[in-house]
């Protein structure tokens, strides 16, 4: 993610603003350019202020203040890009669902922005109804001995279970599952980790190779599930996944490290936005000091490049977190067997045959 800023007044904005506090313009997220646009009212459409002068239409959703995106004024879709991959969303008659909506579809847009900068194919269930992606936005049953909602991908299609979006069940769920992190987006990117499995590895030529990295995906997938939530991660985990779900089955470490890897870049070009760099005054080592002036979203960049500018940051806003008395912001350790695996992911993102 990075800084934008109004095209009215050059006002620093952000990805999630909606309006300018500076002049006043309304701002929207406008997909092709991948910038926020200022917006001046024509009719029922509107003009960007950005250098083209593009008219354009707000999402259908941004009527329910779930989307600040665009869409084309002369087009039939209603729907924005992002908002096109829906596929269920709750009762929103409901008032708590359409709050905790709102900020699934905050996270989702933050999701594909990133999936859009890595130039990632992504087909809906228009374009694809049998393996498009798609999201389903379910609430759990309003009786306690009903079902409940389990996040998780179905060949394209990601469950995405509403009580996630209420900051206490999600610490609940964090505490009892024994997880360091848990957040809105890193569900979308860990659940599009396995849909992106299907499209690059499976269905990409590439299914020996990635074995060769992360392990035979035959392997009986409930029966490793099983064992994990009765038996624990191994001893050694940490050698060898980046987190202790990740060594519950080959298909969970790729989508584990899949969606390391989208933090990582989405975090460092954030980083770069701000012109960060990290320098140590009273330590002189390497290991903890760069200048983050690369675009990680570059297919040119290489990983190593990526990890030599993530381990110092992480280092320094952990430090900064502990400073403030909070747990570390990304409570994480990249063994070499991670940088390995998460090599790999980069150059499958990028389309490099690997193996």
């Amino acid at each position: 993610m990075r800084l934008f800023k109004c095209q009215g007044c050059g006002q620093a904005v952000y990805f999630e603003n909606t309006r300018c506090e500076s002049c006043g313009h309304t701002l929207a997220f406008l997909p092709q350019a991948m910038t926020i646009a200022a917006l001046e009212a024509d009719g029922a459409r509107f003009r960007t202020l950005t250098p083209f002068g593009e008219t354009v239409r707000l999402c259908a959703n941004a009527d329910r203040k779930a989307c600040n995106w665009l869409t084309a004024a002369d087009g039939d879709a209603t729907l924005c890009p992002a908002c096109r991959h829906n596929h269920t969303i709750p009762d929103l008659t409901v008032p708590s669902n359409l709050e905790r909506w709102q900020r699934l579809e905050q996270a989702k847009r933050h999701l594909f922005y990133g999936l859009m900068r890595l130039k990632l194919p992504l087909r809906n269930r228009i374009d694809d109804p049998d393996h498009g992606l798609a999201f389903d936005f379910l609430a759990d049953s309003p009786d306690p001995a009903g079902p409940r909602i389990l996040t998780g991908h179905d060949n394209g299609l990601i469950t995405i279970a509403l009580e996630e979006a209420d900051d206490a069940e999600r610490e609940r769920r964090r505490t009892q599952m024994n997880e360091p992190y848990r957040s809105l987006l890193g569900h979308f990117r860990h659940e599009t980790g396995h849909y992106f499995w299907d499209v690059l590895v499976r269905d990409g030529g590439q299914l020996q190779a990635c074995r060769s990295v992360f392990g035979d995906d035959s392997a009986d997938y409930d029966a490793a599930l099983q064992a994990h939530y009765r038996d624990g991660a191994p001893a050694d985990w940490q050698t060898h996944y980046v987190s202790q779900y990740a060594s519950t089955h080959p298909w969970e470490d790729w989508a584990e490290t899949w969606a390391h890897y989208l933090h990582i870049v989405d975090t460092l070009e954030m980083a770069g936005a701000f012109g960060i760099r990290v320098k140590p005054r009273l330590v002189r080592d390497e290991l903890l000091t760069t200048d983050i002036d690369i675009d990680p979203y570059d297919a040119n960049i290489d990983m190593p490049a990526i990890v030599d500018a993530w381990l110092p940051l992480t280092f320094a806003i952990n430090s900064l977190n502990r400073a403030m008395g909070n747990p570390d912001l990304y409570p994480f350790v990249l063994s070499p067997a991670v940088v390995t695996k998460l090599s790999f992911v980069h150059d499958i993102v990028h389309r490099r045959t690997v193996g």
